[in-house]
């Protein structure tokens, strides 16, 4: 089982829904969480959420972090723009296995227009039970950041 400091959260309108059902979800599990907007359905621009949230992480405030967006690609590609974010986009419990196993990702970001409550249910517990097997898989993701 992975770490759990306090969880950041953030999406942008397309995300609204499901992140207030992450809120619920981390409260039935008495999990803390620090929330980065946005905090309402009104449109808004998705990499101001996104980098609060990455630099939320970078700073240690949080770990991990859970973004949310329409498709989930604006979120995850935002947040790699950080050189120590391992955002990772899933959609289903296996993906997120997976990405935590094998890639160490420090962010679960998960596209609200195409999971309902239950699949991001299954994803955060997958996200949340699966710790890093290290190894072969350290070296690469130590490849990852660019060097100056």
């Amino acid at each position: 089982m992975m770490e759990i400091k306090t969880v950041g959260i953030a999406c942008d309108h397309a995300g609204f829904a499901l992140k207030q059902f992450v809120k619920q979800y981390l409260e039935e599990k008495n999990i803390p969480y620090k929330d980065y907007g946005t905090y309402s359905d009104m449109s808004c621009d998705y990499p101001e959420f996104a980098h609060a949230l990455a630099r939320g992480i970078e700073s240690g405030e949080v770990y991990p972090g859970i973004g949310i967006c329409g498709s989930g690609e604006g979120f995850a590609m935002t947040m790699n723009k950080h050189q120590q974010i391992r955002a990772a986009l899933c959609w289903s419990p296996e993906i997120a296995h997976m990405s935590r196993q094998h890639n160490d990702a420090n962010a679960l970001v998960m596209p609200g227009r195409y999971i309902d409550n239950n699949t991001a249910r299954k994803i955060m517990d997958e996200f949340f039970a699966t710790t890093f097997e290290e190894g072969r898989h350290l070296r690469r993701i130590r490849q990852i950041p660019l060097s100056e």
